[in-house]
């Protein structure tokens, strides 16, 4: 028998709609469920084709902090929310950790290159790096070795993705010479892999905007998680176009 797509269709969406009725019956008696049940909301969220595959990998400008970006209010969550409205919904695998980077162990003694074996799948469109700050002390050597080598192994574990390197944003206009020169490490790195490289520190991201960074003066708080989700949603729906 030829299978009939409509068909299942529309018994699935006569079987989704008596169970709606069922369940409005239900929550309609008193009674029948404790206050708590009564309450519970679930969320069910359709398999789609379309969804488009991303690994990030990056520090606590990433996994959000105390001083904001938790949860759904970090820059990772808004960014996924805003590409969806616009036509780009994503699936995404982060891995990040506070206090790591390409040459520098986070809390749990991982760098990126360790976060990029756990993140990258062979099925992702993008994976997009971003930081650090903590490289700061690391010798340059080191660091163009590591971050090409994260680079090199996104390569190879995820073949068709494009790479988007994001280096690490100062909130002020005095930056650091070991920041300068992180950044112009990490440059030349990501354009020996054939990876886009972003540079917050030129393009002054954070700079005259203290309200975005928290007490510590150093991490994004929620207001600053979404100024990060502002700028890196475009960038990351450009490659994705390409």
């Amino acid at each position: 028998m030829p299978f009939n797509v409509e068909v299942v269709v529309s018994r699935l969406a006569t079987f989704v709609i008596g169970l709606t009725l069922l369940v409005g019956v239900v929550l309609d008696c008193p009674g029948y469920l404790t206050h708590a049940e009564r309450v519970r909301v679930y969320d069910v969220r359709p398999v789609d084709s379309r969804l488009t595959h991303v690994a990030v990998i990056g520090d606590s400008y990433t996994t959000g902090t105390d001083e904001g970006g938790l949860g759904p209010k970090s820059w990772t969550a808004r960014a996924w929310r805003a590409l969806a409205q616009h036509g780009v919904p994503i699936a995404a695998d982060v891995a990040a950790e506070a206090h790591a980077g390409y040459g520098m162990p986070g809390v749990h003694g991982s760098v990126f290159g360790d976060l990029t074996a756990r993140a990258v799948k062979p099925d992702d469109a993008l994976v997009v790096f971003f930081g650090s700050r903590n490289d700061q002390g690391v010798d340059p050597g080191l660091l163009a070795d590591r971050a090409f080598a994260a680079f090199d192994m996104a390569r190879h574990i995820a073949p068709s993705a494009r790479l988007l390197v994001i280096g690490p944003p100062w909130p002020t206009a005095d930056v650091p010479d070991a920041v300068l020169q992180i950044r112009d490490v990490l440059n030349a790195a990501a354009r020996g892999a054939g990876a886009a490289f972003i540079d917050p520190t030129g393009d002054r991201w954070f700079v005259d905007t203290p309200d975005l960074i928290g007490a510590d003066g150093v991490h994004p708080n929620d207001a600053g998680h979404a100024y990060l989700a502002d700028m890196i949603a475009p960038l990351i729906r450009t490659q994705l176009s390409r």
